[in-house]
């Protein structure tokens, strides 16, 4: 003489493992987690905090990670957040070409920066027979979206 408290069918075992998954947890932690990297994604930039220039220029794109120089006021050296003299520098760049011959170099200059002062930074990079060399700059908000062909 079988009893059934479940009220339905009489049949119906309650131990038995529930054959769907509940992911509503796996969706909140996915979601809290994409809001934490949205808020900590623009906090991680690279190197010395500079005032750039503004240019109205589209944003190229790279396959390589480059190495990032910035020329900070008073002709202060950085490579990535590590401060370097000129001569340091050049050894820097010649072992960078050593490793890598292809490897793209991106130039900060604040704005306060004298130009001859970035063009000479520019010119320690070219010597040590690096070619891909790029000056970074921000995006001009006043200005009209440009269209690239």
């Amino acid at each position: 003489m079988a009893m059934s408290f479940g009220g339905g069918r009489g049949d119906d075992d309650d131990a038995a493992p529930m054959a769907e998954m509940n992911v509503t947890p796996l969706v909140d932690v996915m979601l809290v987690l994409l809001i934490i990297f949205m808020v900590a994604a623009p906090m991680m930039t690279v190197g010395v905090p500079v005032n750039l220039p503004r240019t109205a220029a589209a944003r190229a794109a790279s396959s390589n990670p480059p190495l990032i120089l910035t020329v900070a006021p008073g002709n202060r050296l950085y490579v990535g957040k590590e401060e370097v003299t000129e001569e340091a520098l050049t050894q820097r760049l010649l072992a960078l070409r050593e490793s890598d011959p292809e490897a793209p170099v991106h130039v900060r200059g604040d704005r306060s920066v004298p130009y001859g002062d970035v063009l000479r930074a520019m010119g320690r990079v070219s010597r040590a027979g690096i070619t891909k060399v790029s000056l970074i700059a921000e995006a001009d908000a006043a200005a009209p979206a440009v269209q690239a062909r």
